[in-house]
């Protein structure tokens, strides 16, 4: 469980289950790529003053579980992941452009959900087992 933390005048637990796409799905995030993906996506969240406390892709679908503060937006932080992740791995792997039709990485869209303290813990053991068998 998630503990409660204090700011300047609140007190606060919050919890996001996001979800996102590679755009017309292509299974492009496998081997180092998604390593490096992980990578960056934590990196970039560190950078930007929240965790993430559980990631998983499996080839395509990012499921991220995220702790924040009450001054992060969600557009802004998911803007933030996909936009600094894609450009950062295309520098980095040149050959995933050439892969995606029009050289973008992300589909638009996005899943985003809170999480109680009731179901934070069977959102980690989803997004743990969303591997394929």
């Amino acid at each position: 469980m998630t503990d409660v933390r204090h700011g300047r005048g609140y007190v606060y637990s919050i919890q996001y289950h996001i979800v996102w796409c590679v755009k017309y799905r292509h299974k492009v995030l496998m081997g180092d790529i998604d390593v490096r993906l992980k990578e960056r996506l934590h990196q970039i969240a560190t950078d930007n003053g929240f965790t993430i406390l559980e990631i998983n892709t499996d080839c395509d679908p990012i499921h991220l579980l995220i702790d924040c503060t009450p001054q992060h937006s969600i557009p802004t932080m998911i803007k933030t992941l996909k936009g600094v992740s894609a450009r950062l791995l295309f520098k980095e792997f040149p050959s995933l452009k050439k892969k995606l039709q029009g050289g973008h990485l992300w589909n638009p869209s996005y899943f985003v959900a809170t999480v109680s303290e009731n179901t934070e813990q069977q959102i980690r053991q989803y997004i743990r087992h969303q591997q394929k068998k």
